[in-house]
């Protein structure tokens, strides 16, 4: 099996990363710089309000909204290990052994929180004051004695051998270590140089915090390409494709602190098409948007995302393979289980979900998708939680939600329809048109370019998008021209190649 992982960061307003297995696109994520992710991030924020009816406290950290601070993510009330579980961990605790909130914290009181959850709609991040900092292999976690080992690690040989050799790394007594999955196999010389690194980083942010004014920001997470390299990365990735050179050098200088082994793989992207043209995941991520997913030789599936959770259908069509009804509906629900768990992966749903599979009657074939979607769903690194099928053909599952979901980083309300349908945000139209233009230019047939949209869109792109668009016409002899029109809607754009004589060219 051949995987890439591509890195699109030629655009200043945004990087995307995609990972492809044998060409077909299972994991994607965006990241805008015009929305702040602080997920991760670690301030020094003052206690502003305590409210005991819900055993929580607010916590101004210097942003908009202020975060959430839950009894269970005060120390000394839970342990948390940021998704981490060591084999230690105990989340049977009764609410008895819990402390009361105003018993731990008090108005006023300065606290070091970490956000462990952004804020979604009209609500705050969560926070916890159970900081951990996490590294490739290992989690550090400052002001704890925890040594343990991802639950995700499963041979008890090799949770033995990693548990020893934490201990032989000897951390000091107010520092904590968890093995992360990543960390399994791994030599003492690799789980050292992590730690090495952890151990100097909080050694930074300790002296940063002294100094600190409240409220403000004492360690920022890094950004998607980092984080990316240091949480999804493995060896079984055959090579990593990256479109920018400033990047290409950021991610080998990463890779030669913590994988000196895998720069090998580092490949800087040097055509003229685009990336994502390049490996046709344009026309994917067009679909992130789409209630209907086909799926192969019939049958769909539909995805409807409401306030209080996500319902996905499933619909046979016109599949009619099988002459029994039971074979064919099993047959489209055992397709539909594999693509529901790549769909909620691709779109990072998170909250609950429900999804309706076709009526079965037999118990074995009931059972038989339901183990199809769970075994989708373990490549999924979200946490979630799936319940059996009930004899409704129904299953009910949790996905985690740390941010939200891509729909809504690359979509936003409409305000024509008052918010009952979307439509393109100003900038992922620009992003979009902006791609489809340096895919058209390569055309040698094409020789003129012609955009009719709004004239907001038309304003963007001569404004902000006009030395790119001079580069390009220079570079490849081509002539671009933008048309603003009253009255067209932000998402709505019509692209024109036309040829020496002036008829139009055919385009994908």
């Amino acid at each position: 099996m051949k995987k890439r992982m591509l890195i699109n960061v030629v655009e200043p307003e945004e990087s995307r990363i995609a990972i492809l297995e044998d060409g077909i696109l299972e994991e994607l994520y965006i990241e805008r710089f015009s929305r702040e992710q602080i997920a991760g991030n670690i301030y020094k924020g003052r206690i502003v309000n305590i409210e005991p009816s819900i055993e929580a406290a607010f916590v101004n950290i210097g942003i908009s909204r202020n975060g959430f601070l839950h009894v269970s993510d005060v120390k000394n009330s839970r342990n948390s290990n940021n998704g981490e579980q060591s084999e230690n961990a105990d989340n049977t605790e009764t609410k008895e052994k819990r402390s009361r909130i105003k018993s731990l914290i008090s108005t006023e009181q300065e606290v070091l929180v970490q956000v462990v959850k952004e804020g979604i709609g009209s609500k705050g991040p969560s926070l916890t004051t159970n900081v951990s900092i996490p590294g490739r292999f290992l989690v550090l976690t400052p002001e704890s004695t925890r040594i343990g080992v991802s639950r995700k690690i499963i041979d008890e040989g090799e949770r033995a051998r990693l548990k020893q050799i934490i201990e032989e790394l000897k951390p000091p007594p107010n520092l904590g270590l968890i093995v992360r999955t990543a960390g399994e196999h791994q030599t003492k010389r690799e789980l050292l140089r992590d730690f090495n690194y952890l151990r100097r980083l909080w050694k930074v942010i300790e002296n940063k915090e002294k100094n600190a004014e409240i409220p403000s920001v004492i360690y920022q997470e890094s950004d998607l390409v980092i984080r990316t390299i240091r949480d999804i990365f493995s060896t079984d990735i055959n090579e990593i494709i990256i479109d920018s050179e400033a990047v290409f050098k950021k991610i080998r200088y990463f890779l030669r602190l913590i994988m000196p082994s895998c720069v090998k793989k580092l490949k800087l992207y040097s055509d003229h098409e685009p990336l994502f043209h390049k490996y046709d995941i344009e026309r994917e991520i067009e679909k992130i948007n789409k209630r209907e997913v086909r799926l192969s030789r019939g049958g769909s599936i539909v995805i409807e995302q409401t306030e209080a959770l996500v319902a996905i259908d499933v619909n046979s069509g016109k599949y009619r393979e099988e002459s029994d009804p039971e074979k064919t509906a099993f047959k489209t629900n055992l397709k539909a289980a594999k693509e529901i768990a790549r769909q909620v992966r691709l779109r990072d749903i998170g909250g609950v979900i429900i999804v309706d599979f076709i009526d079965m009657k037999e118990e074995k074939n009931m059972r038989a998708v339901e183990k199809t979607l769970e075994a989708a769903l373990k490549r999924d690194r979200a946490r979630k939680k799936m319940l059996k099928i009930s004899r409704f053909g129904i299953i009910e599952m949790t996905r985690q939600r740390i941010r939200p979901s891509l729909k809504s980083v690359i979509y936003e309300s409409c305000k024509n329809c008052g918010g009952t349908g979307e439509t393109e945000t100003l900038e992922s139209t620009c992003l979009s048109l902006m791609r489809q233009i340096k895919s058209m230019v390569n055309n040698s047939q094409i020789q003129k370019i012609e955009i009719t949209t709004s004239h907001v869109v038309a304003g963007y792109l001569l404004n902000k998008k006009r030395k790119k668009l001079t580069e390009l016409e220079e570079k490849f002899s081509k002539s671009i021209i933008i048309n603003g029109i009253t009255g067209h809607r932000t998402g709505e754009a019509t692209t024109y190649g036309t040829d020496s004589e002036g008829k139009h060219i055919a385009t994908r």
